[in-house]
């Protein structure tokens, strides 16, 4: 807990996370057995690049994991546990929407259509019914949790996303792993470019700025490790900021 305390001292909209964590440790919750979806990434996943073509061996297994939460009720979890379900819930369904079109497109984008974004579509089976990827994302988990890490916990498939994460989210282990999607996502050089003058962040900062903080250098100070840390330290009142063009196109491609 202590780490999230951390986290909130520079994003005060974590503290509702830091309440929620605090209160829920007795909270009973039913829980979903994450085994099946656990071996996939180890088949499939290298460095954070997912192999599509390589799911369809094991599609079986991954519709096999995608009804098992049918049957639960994130409501009667605790709040750890009911960020790890939707997230990992938000990841798998978005690697079966890619099945479902691979390998006949080249970016997630064309899964939509011009009435109806990817992100729009009903797909996901949830809670009795037809849900759609923004309503996880952001009708869930930015509405409840405030935390800026769930951009790095959910994964869109593409090239420009966080790296797909290599196990599942627990709701035991969840603190830990929030905080080492961002930590690999930063220092990650083929994620950012950084020189004397400039840093150029992932378009994510720019989109969800107001999740972020509105400012790259203070979360990127928090997570940058080694010499680009010390240079972001010493430049820090001089940087400007300037996005990295949004690469679209299908992770493993």
């Amino acid at each position: 807990m202590k780490s999230l305390l951390g986290v909130a001292k520079f994003y005060p909209s974590a503290l509702a996370v830091v309440m929620l964590l605090i209160g829920a440790a007795n909270t009973a919750a039913a829980v979903v057995d994450n085994k099946i979806y656990a071996r996939l990434p180890d088949q499939h996943v290298a460095g954070g690049v997912v192999d599509a073509k390589g799911y369809q061996s094991t599609e079986a297994e991954l519709d096999r994991y995608l009804e098992l939460p049918a049957a639960v009720d994130p409501a009667a979890r605790n709040p750890a546990d009911r960020f790890a379900f939707y997230a990992n819930d938000y990841n798998a369904w978005t690697i079966k929407l890619i099945r479902r079109h691979y390998p006949g497109i080249e970016t997630i984008i064309e899964t939509g259509s011009l009435l109806r974004s990817t992100w729009k579509k009903r797909f996901v089976k949830r809670e009795g019914r037809m849900m759609t990827l923004d309503e996880i994302e952001h009708d869930t988990l930015r509405a409840q949790y405030r935390d800026p890490r769930i951009h790095f916990a959910v994964n869109c498939a593409s090239k420009g996303c966080p790296p797909l994460f290599h196990e599942p989210f627990e709701g035991r282990t969840l603190e830990d792993q929030l905080n080492d999607a961002p930590r690999r996502f930063i220092n990650d050089p083929d994620r950012y470019r950084l020189d004397a003058q400039t840093l150029y962040p992932s378009k994510i900062f720019d989109w969800y700025g107001e999740d972020l903080n509105d400012n790259p250098v203070t979360y990127f100070l928090y997570y940058a490790q080694g010499d680009p840390k010390t240079h972001l330290a010493q430049q820090r009142s001089r940087l400007k900021v300037d996005y990295l063009d949004y690469d679209w196109s299908l992770n493993g491609r």
